[in-house]
């Protein structure tokens, strides 16, 4: 057997920075152990596979190198770049059938835009963030991500976590995220318990920041940086209960998979 495979950089207008994911297309599912293993194999924060159905969407999931995951956002960029850009779909959008419900992608100019749930954080009890991450945080909240707020964008670039103490909190995916130098937030997310010491851009983690800066800025339109070494820049709103989620994407890779 043999599948096509598209490796995409993700929150990014060139290669070499975004987050890169992997796309595989299939006409149907494979066995889950098999994707889990194309998953591993690929060796990326995210491998997307997705079934096209008859009425001009798609079924999607997504596969870290250990787990398959209930929401992605970079790899759903990803995949809706290869339906776009290199399987020809003629609309205007597409929507993706997934675990975390219906979500579409649309064209924004040279951008994609996910239309994504909101997950305002509340305060939460995780842990010793502060040991975790050798820096002591304003605030912890959590949904379903835990968030660690800190003062200011140059303690998010500076921290090295120790990821041993954050795959050991009671919600092992954190985000840490502040004020902006050049944008209105920067963010950067550890996800040990998902075999991702740190994700280089990550569109679910934007679910939780866009209702938190949102509300803090009062301004429903925002500006974001991930600031892992690779960086991403997104294109935020809040829309009541959903997220608009915009970033440009570049193909890096085509090849085949021989099973």
């Amino acid at each position: 057997m043999q599948l096509s495979l598209y490796q995409i950089d993700a929150f990014t207008d060139g290669p070499f920075s975004g987050n890169p994911a992997a796309v595989v297309p299939l006409s149907q599912w494979l066995p889950e152990h098999t994707m889990q293993a194309i998953a591993l194999e690929n060796n990326l924060s995210e491998t997307a596979f997705f079934v096209p159905r008859d009425d001009g969407g798609a079924d999607l999931r997504w596969f870290t190198p250990l787990i398959e995951v209930d929401l992605c956002g970079h790899a759903t960029l990803a995949t809706a770049w290869v339906l776009f850009n290199r399987l020809k779909h003629t609309g205007h959008s597409i929507t993706f059938h997934t675990r975390s419900g219906p979500l579409t992608v649309s064209r924004d100019g040279a951008r994609l835009a996910m239309d994504f749930p909101a997950q305002p954080p509340k305060e939460a009890e995780i842990g010793n963030v502060t040991d975790a991450l050798g820096a002591q945080p304003e605030a912890v909240l959590a949904a379903p991500y835990a968030m660690a707020v800190m003062d200011s964008d140059e303690t998010v670039r500076a921290i090295r976590p120790d990821i041993a103490r954050i795959a050991a909190l009671d919600i092992p995916e954190l985000i840490v995220t502040a004020p902006g130098r050049d944008c209105d937030f920067v963010s950067r997310f550890f996800a040990p318990a998902a075999g991702i010491d740190e994700d280089p851009v990550t569109g679910s983690a934007h679910c939780i920041l866009i209702p938190y800066w949102s509300q803090r800025l009062g301004k429903t339109e925002l500006f974001a940086r991930q600031v892992s070494s690779r960086g991403g820049a997104l294109w935020c709103a809040l829309k009541a209960d959903r997220v608009s989620i915009s970033g440009y994407a570049t193909l890096y890779l085509e090849g085949t998979i021989t099973l």
